[in-house]
């Protein structure tokens, strides 16, 4: 890549140093960690209990890059209460599918245990969003069998990867995106049907790995949303502006413009 000036070159430089230091700072939410698992919970509409689930197992290399990935796992969940219209609807489960597939939710953690195997207590649980964990917590309470061993495992290594890529890319309103449409900025399709369990643990895992080794997508993201962001003092704001747009702010500069403010 050809650079004008050797400044450019050192911001360029400087800018992949703060990425590999956020990146580092993500990789640390997985308490070193080698295996992931990525996991999509569906729930029924009220109670709020699991109907499917969709996990799908990776091992991570010390970059965090994805280098190997287990087949995934499905199962539907047989719930103590009413699956409801709308989120039969919405994920084309029915009471039918449950009675004639379904495990119960204790024998469901087990399955899941099962296919991590040995990597299930040296893993890191990874969703879109915190949802899944309002869905676990609420069929443990539903089922007095429940395995609270493995449950615990779970909800002491839970990742909530929405929070962890909203910290880098939003929209121009600083709204975050969909699971779809983070994809799609990547320019990467969503496989499958969404509200499949399966397809979305699978699409999660494809998230991750291109957030992570997409580092030049992820810069420009990360700056367009600090050109976006509001931090609080106007002064900040105007200095955070004409520093990301390659201008030189002095310390007698910042000084004047918090005078200014103050008056």
């Amino acid at each position: 890549m050809f650079f004008k000036s050797n400044q450019q070159f050192l911001e360029k430089k400087q800018r992949e140093i703060y990425y590999s230091r956020d990146m580092k700072r993500v990789l640390k939410n997985f308490k070193g960690h080698k295996h992931l698992l990525f996991m999509d919970f569906e729930g029924t509409q009220f109670s709020h209990e699991m109907i499917a689930f969709g996990a799908v197992l990776v091992t991570i290399d010390k970059n965090g890059y994805i280098v190997k990935q287990k087949k995934p796992i499905k199962r539907y969940v047989r719930a103590k209460n009413a699956i409801g219209k709308f989120v039969e609807g919405l994920t084309g489960i029915t009471q039918k599918d449950l009675n004639r597939y379904g495990v119960t939710f204790s024998q469901a953690m087990k399955d899941l245990k099962k296919y991590c195997g040995m990597a299930f207590k040296k893993s890191s649980f990874i969703t879109f969003g915190n949802h899944d964990m309002r869905i676990l917590g609420q069929s443990v309470s539903y089922n007095l069998d429940t395995p609270k061993d493995l449950c615990n495992i779970i909800r002491s290594n839970y990742v909530d990867f929405q929070s962890i890529i909203s910290e880098f890319i939003r929209d121009e309103k600083g709204n975050v995106l969909s699971l779809s449409h983070y994809l799609e900025l990547f320019g990467l399709p969503f496989d499958g049907e969404a509200h499949d369990p399966e397809y979305d643990a699978l699409n999660l895992a494809k998230l991750y790995d291109v957030f992570m080794r997409n580092k030049d997508l992820v810069l420009n993201e990360f700056i367009k949303k600090m050109q976006n962001s509001s931090y609080g003092i106007e002064p900040i704001n105007k200095v955070v502006k004409k520093l990301l747009s390659n201008n030189v702010v002095t310390p007698e500069e910042f000084t004047q413009l918090l005078k200014e403010y103050i008056d």
